[in-house]
């Protein structure tokens, strides 16, 4: 079952076409990746799916609804969930306090039994009261796929999620990834090769805004376009 697709998706700044026409689909409770060289345009593509950017041309199809027009909160009510390449955490406040105002946006009634159950998956309930700001980096990464979580989303989008994360912890983001797949579909923007083969059910590959090429992990690795392009030899 579909959970997204878009159909001739573009996004232009001036001339330049960061998107361009881009047919993508991402199916129910599967782990998806999308890699492509920097400035291939996948930061621009996953603005358009969230709302925070607006396309030239094209639609986007959430759940068989048309979204292409919703802002980015309308987005978030209805099940998607974007953690950004950048962490975006509220420093100030304490590791539970952002995990319980995401979970606000849920309509789930205990808050902070929901809050504390996040944490505990990635294995961060040991610093609920611990101010975010103080948090070691790959942390604050955890924390925000926390507060993504949060939300019970359909479709979780994670962005560079591995960026600042040890080896161990590592290795937890990917169990904690299987097990968000058997009630979630996740789109993971990733440069860390090892962890993409291992993860994705399939592979997308963004070159120049366009699709270079789509398939599993292993047809991804024998693609002779895919090699020249981004994974080298």
């Amino acid at each position: 079952m579909t959970v997204l697709r878009t159909r001739q998706l573009s996004r232009h700044f001036g001339g330049l076409r960061a998107v361009q026409n881009v047919d993508f689909e991402l199916l129910d409770r599967e782990i998806h990746a999308l890699i492509g060289p920097n400035g291939a345009g996948k930061t621009t593509f996953v603005s358009l799916l969230c709302g925070r950017l607006a396309p030239s041309s094209g639609s986007v199809f959430f759940a068989g609804t048309d979204i292409t027009h919703l802002p980015a909160q309308a987005r978030v009510r209805l099940g998607i969930a974007y953690t950004f390449q950048i962490t975006s955490i509220y420093n100030r406040l304490t590791v539970l306090e952002n995990v319980v105002l995401a979970a606000q946006r849920s309509g789930t009634l205990d808050l902070e039994a929901r809050a504390r159950a996040t944490l505990a998956r990635v294995d961060l309930d040991r610093f609920a009261e611990q101010r975010a700001g103080t948090l070691a980096y790959g942390h604050q990464r955890l924390l925000e796929i926390a507060m993504g979580l949060a939300l019970d989303p359909r479709l979780l989008i994670l962005d560079e999620p591995t960026q600042g994360l040890a080896e161990a912890e590592i290795e937890a983001f990917k169990a904690l990834v299987r097990e968000v797949s058997t009630r979630a579909t996740v789109l993971l923007i990733e440069h860390n090769m090892e962890l993409v083969m291992d993860l994705a059910d399939r592979i997308s590959v963004l070159n120049f805004g366009e699709i270079l090429a789509r398939g599993t992990p292993e047809e991804i690795r024998a693609d002779p376009a895919v090699q020249a392009a981004y994974l080298g030899g």
